[in-house]
């Protein structure tokens, strides 16, 4: 399983991005029947729950001040993370890891994860790599970084948190 990296900063789209290759590294990780599939679990909530609140407090209000990206992308992000959500939740929901349940879970995550990830790269860090001035990228990478580590550090991804933020978001 890949060890959750606790960048310091840099530029906030090459920060996402490694963040990403992470979450496929820990899907693959799921994935495997020999993998300690809780373990990996708790890491991927915890760096999941953090990265979608830093984005949503630190990145899109700031892209979206910077005309990189519109309110309706930002909406649209912000559902996505909320429909991760509640299929992380579903997930963390199954008790037994070598179910035929955790698997069809862990492919349902998968869907919405990887669709999430392709248009955010597509529509949100495309914007932010043109729009975006290179020390505006460092400022956002270095304040993303220093929010998506408070939270996996306060314990975000426990199930409890999980749980209230998918009720918040049925509101």
């Amino acid at each position: 399983m890949p060890k959750i990296s606790m960048p310091t900063g840099g530029d906030v789209v090459e920060v996402i991005l490694a963040d990403h290759r992470w979450f496929e590294e820990a899907l693959r990780e799921l994935r495997d029947v020999t993998s300690d599939r809780s373990a990996v679990l708790a890491d991927l909530a915890a760096v999941l729950i953090a990265h979608a609140e830093a984005e949503e407090s630190k990145v899109y209000p700031s892209l979206k001040k910077k005309d990189a990206i519109d309110a309706e992308e930002v909406e649209h992000s912000e559902h996505e993370h909320d429909e991760g959500n509640e299929a992380l939740l579903a997930l963390m929901e199954v008790d037994d890891t070598a179910s035929e349940e955790f698997s069809e879970k862990v492919h349902e995550l998968s869907e919405s994860l990887s669709h999430h990830l392709d248009e955010e790269e597509r529509d949100v860090l495309n914007p932010a790599r043109t729009d975006v001035s290179a020390d505006v990228r460092k400022k956002l990478g270095d304040e993303f970084a220093a929010e998506r580590n408070r939270l996996i550090d306060s314990g975000c991804g426990d199930i409890t948190n999980v749980r209230k933020l998918v009720e918040a978001s049925k509101g």
